[in-house]
């Protein structure tokens, strides 16, 4: 009998591109793509714990890539959803995507490949609202900070739309949620792990970390924002819909509505 083996990984999307390299060089019997911090042992597996390999990672990527372009944005997007599961069901893709001759005509009808296109359109729209949603206030030490709390992992996707945008200023995205940031100091833009306990909400009260211009200007954004709305074109289930009420926490201009 053929022992099918669970492959464990650190957690990083190099370690699971390394964890396909293995699967596919060594023909493992893969019965799950686990992350190490989530390890559940099977009754009939073993369990082989993947070093994450830079260079075996590319050699994936790059063959995902060679079969399709929009197969490599969606695989990358839907791992990213961190969806329960997702491992496995983006291996079994890339098998399918890597038998075939052409990449672009995979299978739709397939559930598999549906579900990660499906993931990668989720995971994208999070990611445009993000880069609208982001409301930096300045700190006292002249940087501009920002929480976010959104439901995928959108960091990695949205580190370049503000290092192009905000180039000239020194600022850090904080994910409240997955306790770690992107800070961009003029030059570059890399990971930073944070656990702060304060986590700055967007609140009437001031708080002592950031200047009283900040306050200032909030101020006047808030004015702005409430003189340009037309209570009777105010259309609540709609601006729901575009503005989801769980950013209203991070966005100046719904102070007083939150």
């Amino acid at each position: 009998m053929n022992t099918s083996t669970t492959l464990v990984y650190d957690g990083s999307f190099n370690g699971f591109l390394t964890a396909v390299f293995m699967a596919f060089d060594e023909k493992i019997n893969v019965a799950d793509i686990q992350k190490n911090n989530q390890t559940q042992s099977g009754l009939f597996s073993d369990t082989e714990t993947v070093f994450t390999h830079v260079e075996k990672a590319k050699r994936v990527w790059n063959g995902i890539r060679n079969k399709s372009h929009n197969a490599i944005s969606n695989v990358y997007f839907a791992f990213l959803s961190e969806s329960e599961g997702v491992e496995m069901i983006l291996y079994s893709y890339i098998q399918k995507l890597m038998r075939t001759n052409n990449g672009k005509y995979l299978d739709y009808a397939d559930p598999t490949v549906l579900h990660i296109a499906q993931l990668s359109k989720k995971v994208g729209r999070e990611k445009h609202r993000m880069e609208a949603f982001v409301r930096f206030q300045l700190t006292k030490d002249g940087i501009y900070f920002a929480n976010i709390e959104p439901d995928f992992d959108m960091l990695p996707l949205i580190s370049k739309h503000f290092r192009d945008r905000y180039a000239d200023q020194k600022w850090l995205i904080y994910d409240v949620k997955r306790k770690y940031g992107i800070y961009y100091d003029l030059n570059h833009v890399e990971m930073v792990s944070l656990n702060l306990k304060d986590i700055h909400h967007n609140k009437m009260t001031k708080n002592d970390a950031f200047t009283s211009e900040e306050y200032e200007y909030q101020t006047l954004w808030n004015d702005y924002f409430k003189s340009t709305n037309i209570a009777s074109r105010i259309n609540p289930k709609l601006h729901k819909q575009h503005v989801p009420k769980r950013y209203w926490k991070y966005l100046s201009e719904k102070k007083e509505a939150v």
